[in-house]
């Protein structure tokens, strides 16, 4: 009876907050040679009734260093910006990120993991302007995906496919009390590899995430539409 008014309670004090929006983004990954590329992607959010007004944007980029054909390692810089409502003032992150990608090809589909930390350094407001200080945090990412062909037993140029993927989100830092657990982004779409090295895909994600206050939450469908676009600048022999 206790541990049920308890539960009770609990769900009463829980604040959750409804977000629709559309996510783009496009992904490059250019391999110069045997063992060095260049990663740049860039992202666009739209919030508020999907489409009403830009959210957030980021511009990410880093050098890729190849152990293996399946097995790659990054560290760059982003910049990130939230875009917010008039009076208050867009809100600049920079964002230092660290990574390791590996690929694995089965019978039926292809498996991609990464684990990517990130140290975030977010501006901060003081009596409605930006100031000069900076919230720290860092923050770690787990992503797996799968690509499974739709026609074909593999995914190469003009083939369908599904694509399925989940992205764990941790917060980790002095300054984080409550939201350890940042979010977790559950995505389901399909897509079209048009050559080798250009596909693209759209679906729904669903965004579950906490913030700060230990009772707040956000709820987001989103469209989400990226690109992703392999590029091979090695030489040929």
């Amino acid at each position: 009876m206790v541990l049920s008014l308890s539960s009770s309670l609990f769900a009463q004090d829980r604040q959750k907050e409804f977000r629709q929006q559309t996510w783009t983004a496009y992904f490059n990954q250019t391999r110069l040679s045997e063992k060095w590329g260049l990663w740049a992607d860039v992202h666009f959010r739209l919030t508020d009734n999907f489409t009403d007004r830009l959210g957030l944007s980021i511009f990410r980029i880093a050098p890729i260093y190849y152990v293996t054909d399946q097995t790659r390692i990054s560290s760059g810089y982003a910049y990130v910006t939230a875009h917010n409502e008039s009076p208050v003032p867009d809100l600049p992150e920079h964002r230092l990120w660290q990574q390791i990608q590996w690929f694995e090809k089965k019978e039926r589909f292809t498996m991609m993991q990464y684990i990517r930390v990130e140290e975030r350094f977010r501006r901060t407001l003081s009596n409605g302007e930006v100031s000069n200080d900076y919230a720290f945090n860092w923050r770690f990412r787990y992503n797996i995906a799968l690509t499974i062909p739709l026609n074909g037993k593999s995914v190469q140029a003009k083939t369908s496919f599904l694509f399925l993927n989940n992205e764990l989100h941790i917060n980790a830092g002095k300054e984080i009390s409550n939201n350890y657990f940042d979010q977790n982004r559950l995505f389901a779409g399909v897509g079209y590899q048009f050559t080798n090295q250009l596909n693209a895909q759209i679906g729904y994600l669903f965004v579950y995430q906490q913030l700060p206050a230990a009772t707040s939450f956000v709820h987001t469908d989103a469209i989400r539409f990226f690109v992703f676009h392999n590029l091979d600048f090695r030489t040929k022999e």
